[in-house]
């Protein structure tokens, strides 16, 4: 059983019919902690929209988990969506709810049925992001740090083989874009799980190393590449 978790290959990516990268080949595997780095406008996002199907794959080969990308219909998008978890630098939390209700929503909505289940996941998520004690907040009663913290809680709830960070330290101080960047860092290897934290941060890079790939003229190449 092979532990990669993305695997792309000669991928091209468009958004319309505008040619944003070409020659993708990624490879991602289980519990691996990699940095997605580029300009504004590089295709850091498109290559992330890419892997969670809100642009399909018309050329090139590509994996997520299970899923191939090229083969993804409407009734198949949504369990590759279950795989993964998605962290963006806007929390979009339900404001009319408290933050067990924003997760209970989330696990209801993606099949869970059971009670006492779903009672027993919201607590152990909100124990991972140290939030036992804000499960009645809502979400304006919680600072920006708090509320990206709900957000991992979200994404780690129906465990994911990867987490999909888009800039989530990018509306929060340093301090608490590292104690973020550490937290995922942290739950990474506790959970197994992939994690691709897409930041336009350097100073994030410098202090907490870890693989880095980047966008760079059209392009997905990693550090390795560059040094070569």
């Amino acid at each position: 059983m092979s532990n990669l978790i993305v695997h792309l290959k000669n991928v091209k990516i468009f958004q319309a019919k505008n040619l944003i990268l070409e020659k993708v080949n990624l490879k991602i595997s289980k519990g691996e902690f990699t940095y997605l780095i580029g300009k504004t406008g590089s295709g850091k996002s498109s290559l992330l929209k890419t892997l969670y199907a809100a642009l399909p794959l018309t050329e090139g080969e590509g994996k997520v988990g299970a899923f191939d990308l090229k083969t993804l219909n409407r009734k198949t998008i949504p369990l590759l969506r279950r795989q993964l978890g998605i962290v963006f630098q806007d929390f979009n939390l339900l404001s009319d709810r408290n933050v067990e209700e924003n997760l209970r929503f989330v696990l209801k909505a993606t099949g869970w049925e059971d009670a006492a289940d779903i009672q027993k996941r919201i607590t152990e998520v909100l124990g991972q992001v140290d939030l036992r004690t804000k499960a009645s907040k809502f979400p304006h009663e919680l600072s920006g740090g708090e509320q990206q913290r709900v957000v991992i809680a979200r994404a780690l709830l129906n465990r994911p083989d990867i987490i999909l960070a888009d800039e989530p330290t990018g509306n929060l101080d340093p301090e608490t874009a590292d104690d973020i960047l550490l937290l995922l860092r942290k739950l990474a290897e506790q959970n197994d799980t992939a994690v691709l934290f897409a930041t336009h941060d350097y100073r994030i890079l410098e202090n907490f190393p870890a693989r880095i790939i980047r966008c760079l003229n059209g392009k997905v190449v990693s550090e390795e590449e560059l040094e070569l």
